[in-house]
């Protein structure tokens, strides 16, 4: 035990005293500097923006807005520029996803167009462009008319080709998002 006590009683006192409690704070200050640094969980990469893609939906339009359940179908209609080169997408997908402020109530519209093959267009020519219609009947995913409210909505495009197990998304266009008042 005494030896024990020898050894242990010169490093309390050391710590003890002011000098001692000095050396200790500089010596863990410089192995704080010393060490790697952490690297945060959450830090963010600076990258690039995204370029825009070619395909894209150039105008929409929404009409009737406001909207009234009894008088017919609402109308989503669209612009939408295609690539210059399909490079063997042979469908256009548009698509609506409507939804109730609640989230209750939400209704998913698909049309698919079938694209013909264009020649790649020269330097200065226009891209081809597509009009496509979408119509909503009033009535949401359980086939029951949607109540009076503010809807959001957002439309998509997509080009898709055919593969072995089916059609497979080759471009998507940036989304368009908007607001309909149901009466």
């Amino acid at each position: 035990m005494t030896i024990c006590r020898s050894l242990i009683t010169p490093c309390s006192e050391l710590l003890g005293s002011w000098s001692g409690r000095i050396t200790s704070v500089l010596l863990c200050a410089a192995l704080l500097l010393l060490a790697p640094p952490a690297v945060s969980a959450k830090s963010k990469t600076h990258r690039a923006p995204r370029p825009e893609p070619e395909l894209k939906i150039l105008d929409l339009t929404v009409s009737p807005n406001p909207y009234t359940i009894s008088s017919g179908s609402l109308q989503f209609s669209a612009l939408i520029q295609l690539p210059k080169e399909l490079n063997g997408t042979t469908l256009l997908e548009f698509s609506s996803f409507i939804t109730s402020p609640s989230k209750n109530s939400l209704r998913f519209l698909t049309t698919r167009t079938a694209l013909e093959p264009h020649q790649a267009s020269t330097a200065g020519a226009a891209p081809p462009q597509v009009s496509v219609l979408l119509a909503w009947d009033g009535l949401d995913q359980k086939k029951v008319p949607s109540a009076a409210g503010v809807y959001q909505f957002e439309v998509r495009a997509k080009l898709l080709a055919n593969g072995e197990k089916g059609p497979r998304t080759q471009m998507v266009a940036w989304p368009k998002r908007g607001t309909i008042e149901v009466r």
